[in-house]
């Protein structure tokens, strides 16, 4: 199959068979906490299978770093809306480096935030703003589980879980 057809129509699958060598991480639970390996190819794909597993697991996944405003930007947004999301922030994840080279890869820009609805990068803080004030970013939302979905209110507590 031609990859980009296969980048178009099933990008994760695109994404862990052309960067399998992006990061070279060992798993160490199903929480995602990983230890620093040199071991090869049985681990080169660990990053990127983390970001997978994750962002599939989830509706909302918002890749972050703890000091950045665009980061902040992004989880206001979600607040506001009050959307459930997983946070990674990067800037405390042990091998938050190694994250951030996966997903330069995977969604071709290394800025934080990296925001994922639905499986799908959106893009950044500014973009998930824009999306927001276009009334776009609740109906990406609510084709994801009801778990995940906004109140009705449109008002909510901002709940999210972290993902160290």
């Amino acid at each position: 199959m031609d990859l980009w057809k296969l980048r178009s129509t099933t990008p994760y699958l695109y994404f862990i068979l052309t960067f399998t060598h992006s990061c070279d991480l060992v798993p160490r639970s199903r929480m995602g906490n990983f230890a620093s390996s040199t071991t090869g190819a049985s681990t080169s794909t660990a990053c990127v299978k983390f970001v997978h597993e994750l962002v599939s697991q989830n509706c909302v996944v918002i890749f972050s770093k703890t000091t950045c405003p665009y980061c902040k930007m992004a989880k206001n947004v979600f607040n506001e809306i009050g959307a459930t999301y997983k946070v990674v922030e990067l800037d405390e994840h042990d091998d938050g480096r190694r994250l951030q080279e996966a997903l330069a890869q995977m969604t071709g820009a290394r800025t934080v935030p990296r925001v994922f609805i639905n499986g799908s990068c959106i893009g950044g803080g500014s973009d998930t703003k824009q999306l927001h004030q276009q009334g776009k970013l609740v109906p990406l939302i609510n084709q994801c589980a009801p778990c995940c979905a906004p109140d009705s209110e449109g008002s909510g507590s901002g709940r999210f879980g972290s993902a160290k």
